[in-house]
């Protein structure tokens, strides 16, 4: 299948898991990841009107920002961990971060922010797994990070992300985008532009809707395996 037809099938799924869950379509995003896709598979998604695009490094996406900054009403996430000796290109290249996971990168990006007239919309990982290649904070830092957060101009905590562990039964995952929830929903008390919840892809994102999640990440689904080997 092409693109256009991997995205408009993936929208009628989200469409019919926000009926199964009582919730509008129009509260899920689509973000398709385009991370180690070449720029011709970008601007094929932006053609069957795919806005939301998500890449996990930023080198990488340097390489394939002068091909796609002028795509009107094209929106790009920086969805992997961030290096704070990458904070300030960051901030340049990327319309929000999704993956913050300390002080130190909500600073960094801040200050980053602050001389390029950005207010950067940040969503903060947290880290519900015990696995170690995952990144995040801990729930019982959460607190502390967004009350410190609050003193920041120039970025803005907006929701919570977190990846669970891979399972092909998505039933095993559930009980992990339920506990993102009650921490958004727990810290909204506080901080109410807390909103989003980012979580699901393409194996489970149908129970993550379920759960609440308002953004789906989804990149397999939509451009198929990965045509070039990460750097």
């Amino acid at each position: 299948m092409s693109i256009a037809e991997n995205i408009a099938r993936l929208k009628d799924e989200i469409a019919r898991a926000c009926v199964k869950a009582g919730r509008d379509a129009g509260e899920v995003e689509l973000m398709a990841v385009s991370k180690v896709h070449p720029v011709e598979a970008i601007l094929e998604a932006y053609a069957a009107g795919q806005r939301l695009f998500g890449e996990n490094r930023v080198q990488e996406f340097q390489e394939k920002s002068p091909r796609v900054a002028s795509l009107e009403g094209a929106r790009f996430h920086l969805i992997g961990p961030l290096q704070s000796n990458k904070t300030n290109k960051a901030a340049e290249l990327f319309d929000a971060i999704d993956a913050v996971d300390s002080l130190k990168i909500a600073q960094r990006l801040d200050n980053a922010a602050k001389p390029l007239g950005k207010k950067l919309p940040l969503l903060i990982e947290v880290k519900l797994s015990h696995e170690e290649s995952k990144h995040g904070i801990a729930p019982a830092e959460l607190p502390a990070l967004l009350d410190a957060m609050n003193g920041l101009e120039h970025v803005k905590a907006v929701g919570l992300m977190t990846v669970p562990p891979w399972s092909e039964d998505a039933e095993t995952v559930r009980p992990y985008f339920r506990e993102l929830r009650r921490l958004r929903d727990e810290a909204r008390k506080q901080h109410p532009a807390l909103t989003q919840l980012s979580m699901g892809m393409s194996n489970d994102f149908t129970v993550a809707i379920e759960e609440g999640s308002t953004c789906v990440r989804v990149g397999t689904a939509i451009f198929g395996k990965r045509i070039y080997p990460t750097p």
